[in-house]
């Protein structure tokens, strides 16, 4: 079965962690010690429903303050597919927590306040996942028992949110709107009952329907090299592979590949995976490429098609750039700079400007970033990297940066 990687997203109180615990406990996905140990809980606190966001909300001050805080990543499967949920808080103090939590999903799911309906917090995520192109968005009009179920008030909302989408940058991602109630299990997993108006898919039938063929193995082939194996064995003492995982396009036996950053040019003997011999491997296959000729290559380097003359290799370039740290970014100031392996250092030499994601606008006169501040820099390297433009292959463009002190990491970075 295939994975869904889904990312949850909205305001504070928007009932992220009820959706998830509500899908968890109607596909069957909890221990029956689960069950009684959450009865037991919702009883103490005078309930007499389930209090499902207890599920998801794990930590103490989480408890105690009815919110998210930290990612979550939440795991429960149906018949037909898996699914990984990334939890992710509401403030607007924990944008960074968002932006990393979402990085690798396919699908982010919006929850909008039928009470409140579109708030500041909806436009910026909705920014951030057009900024990192998640290919489908549901927008999840939740608590609409609050509302008496009231179609006309869900209209209202749905038609505010087509306005705020139309704004944003999105190309070529889904978006779809769905009314729901996560506490009382309407139109989650069966249809909702008490909106017979709303005659479209519950949010799993969504997610089951939901074809994400696998676009990175038609883009460009790239394959950073994580380890060099050379056994030293009499059985295999002129045995050299190159191990590591297809971070996109297809790689087949005889293709001619070039070694970045040297240039060097070779083809491909074989291509191996748990010792089965392949024809070919695509991206997110794990494997150990051979070559009929001994090429110059350690880790931090990249296979790539000799045929691809696009193949990259930056020291100067522009970035998005999603701030995590308390200490502001300022021009001019070296940070240690990781794609894939590779590990570099870099200088930030402009901040070319500031999004405002809820206005879709951008200010240029910039000479700082602020926690959880999103913009565009421009920055050099001390070594190229082997990075694509994130828009055009999400798999190798994007990267973080890291104090070299410290060894936080700062910055999330996407290659324009």
């Amino acid at each position: 079965m295939d994975i869904l990687r889904i990312a949850t997203a909205g305001s504070v109180d928007d009932g992220k962690s009820t959706l998830i615990g509500r899908l968890l406990y109607e596909t069957n996905s909890i221990t029956k010690d689960k069950i009684e140990a959450l009865e037991s809980a919702s009883k103490r606190k005078g309930l007499d429903f389930l209090d499902l966001s207890l599920l998801t909300d794990g930590l103490i001050a989480e408890r105690e303050q009815g919110i998210t805080i930290d990612v979550a990543h939440i795991y429960f499967s149906t018949p037909t597919r898996k699914y990984i949920i990334a939890d992710t808080p509401g403030h607007v103090e924990y944008t960074r927590n968002m932006v990393t939590g979402a990085s690798n999903a396919k699908v982010s799911l919006i929850l909008v306040d039928a009470r409140q309906g579109v708030v500041e917090q909806t436009a910026r995520h909705l920014s951030i996942a057009a900024l990192l192109r998640i290919p489908k968005v549901i927008i999840c009009v939740n608590k609409m028992d609050l509302v008496q179920y009231d179609e006309a008030k869900f209209e209202a909302i749905k038609d505010s949110l087509s306005s705020l989408v139309a704004q944003t940058t999105f190309e070529g991602q889904e978006i779809s709107f769905l009314p729901i109630s996560s506490l009382f299990g309407q139109n989650i997993t069966q249809a909702a009952d008490k909106m017979p108006w709303y005659q479209g898919n519950t949010l799993l039938g969504e997610l089951e329907a939901f074809e994400f063929a696998e676009s990175l193995a038609h883009a460009p082939a790239r394959f950073p090299v994580q380890w060099v194996i050379r056994p030293k064995t009499e059985e295999y003492h002129d045995y050299r592979g190159y191990a590591g995982k297809i971070s996109s396009g297809t790689f087949q036996v005889g293709d001619v590949i070039k070694a970045l950053p040297t240039g060097q040019e070779s083809t491909i003997a074989s291509i191996e995976k748990f010792g089965e011999q392949l024809d070919r491997a695509v991206a997110g296959d794990s494997v150990v490429i051979t070559l009929t000729t001994d090429v110059d290559i350690s880790r931090g380097n990249s296979l790539v098609l000799a045929s691809d003359t696009q193949a990259p290799q930056l020291k100067d370039f522009a970035a998005h750039i999603c701030w995590l740290d308390h200490q502001a970014l300022s021009p001019g100031k070296t940070y240690l700079l990781q794609h894939g392996v590779n590990l570099t250092k870099a200088k930030i030499s402009q901040i070319t400007e500031r999004l405002d994601v809820v206005a879709q606008t951008s200010s240029q006169d910039v000479d700082s970033l602020k926690l959880n501040e999103i913009g565009g820099i421009q920055l050099r390297t001390a070594q190229p990297i082997m990075a694509d433009v994130y828009a055009e292959n999400p798999s190798n463009g994007a990267f973080i940066l890291i104090d070299e002190f410290s060894n936080s990491t700062v910055g999330v970075g996407f290659v324009k």
